[in-house]
């Protein structure tokens, strides 16, 4: 169920049986209510990996419907990445991806981990993992399609984060991190918290509390094993992304940790190449509350 790296942090967090008891919600397979929860929902989150063993994190977007279960193990999305997301790339070096769906409103969230392909136009995954998580640290929006044709989107690249990208990231409630193992494969979770719980210590490094979760540990567990790690960053006012990929660890040092509030421990993020696109997602979103389990 667990491979090393997911064990040894499980282990070290002392939730070897909770873990093993929660991971028991791991399907193979979709059932009925999942498919339908996908097929509502305009907006899904990727991971992926390059050519170099990079990890990356990209999203897709379009009408409910865009995105469908066409049997219980396999989803087909209507639409392919912006021709500079990597994605487009990593699906044809390297078919391992980690995939997730949140609904903002009612903060549910689904993850479906396995294989992907792009074919004729769309982009088809074949689910090996499927699980629901909760609802925690997941701020509520409502989200909305404005009936105008969207800007043409525009990427820029860099190896560090600039200024304005900085003080993006300090005022951000809500990340995305995939990570990776060769054993495991591809995923990507969910990061929120109130506005600052994310640190920029410099232009490549960002420090960030982990609060208590499910005690699966997909994420920490695959960082600690292959550190290869990649962020999403989302502006939900002007539909900007903010793509990073670099490594990560965790600081297990609590002598660190209880500068933050609610942390069990840290992550510390080091960059090596950024990518920011405008008019990367045409939703429009309105922001309602914060979660009630972000620690203040």
């Amino acid at each position: 169920m667990y491979h090393p790296g997911e064990l040894e942090v499980q282990a070290r967090a002392g939730v070897q049986h909770e873990a093993g008891r929660v991971g028991k919600i791991i399907s193979a397979a979709m059932p009925l209510a999942a498919q339908e929860f996908l097929r509502r929902q305009p907006f899904v989150v990727f991971s992926s990996v390059d050519k170099a063993g990079q990890v990356w994190v990209s999203v897709l977007t379009g009408k409910p419907g865009f995105m469908r279960a066409t049997d219980e193990q396999t989803v087909a999305i209507d639409g392919t990445p912006l021709s500079h997301d990597p994605l487009r790339e990593n699906l044809q070096a390297n078919p391992g991806v980690g995939m997730l769906v949140m609904e903002f409103a009612t903060r549910k969230r689904m993850r479906v981990n396995g294989k992907g392909e792009l074919r004729d136009n769309n982009v088809v995954v074949y689910a090996e993992q499927v699980y629901s998580n909760c609802p925690k640290y997941i701020q509520a929006r409502e989200w909305e399609l404005p009936d105008i044709t969207p800007h043409a989107s525009s990427a820029s690249r860099s190896s560090a984060l600039t200024m304005p990208q900085q003080a993006w990231v300090k005022q951000a409630d809500t990340f995305f991190i995939g990570s990776f193992h060769p054993q495991g494969g591809a995923d990507v979770s969910h990061r929120g918290g109130n506005p600052g719980f994310v640190t920029v210590l410099d232009e490549k490094t960002l420090l960030w509390p982990d609060y208590i979760g499910n005690n699966m540990f997909n994420t920490l567990g695959n960082i600690t094993a292959y550190p290869q790690a990649g962020l999403l960053f989302v502006d939900f006012d002007k539909g900007a992304t903010l793509q990073l990929t670099g490594t990560a660890k965790v600081i297990w040092d609590m002598s660190h940790a209880v500068e933050f509030p609610g942390a069990q421990r840290l992550v510390e993020f080091r960059c090596k190449e950024v990518i920011e696109t405008q008019n990367a997602i045409p939703l429009s979103w309105t922001f309602h509350d914060y979660s009630s389990f972000n620690p203040v």
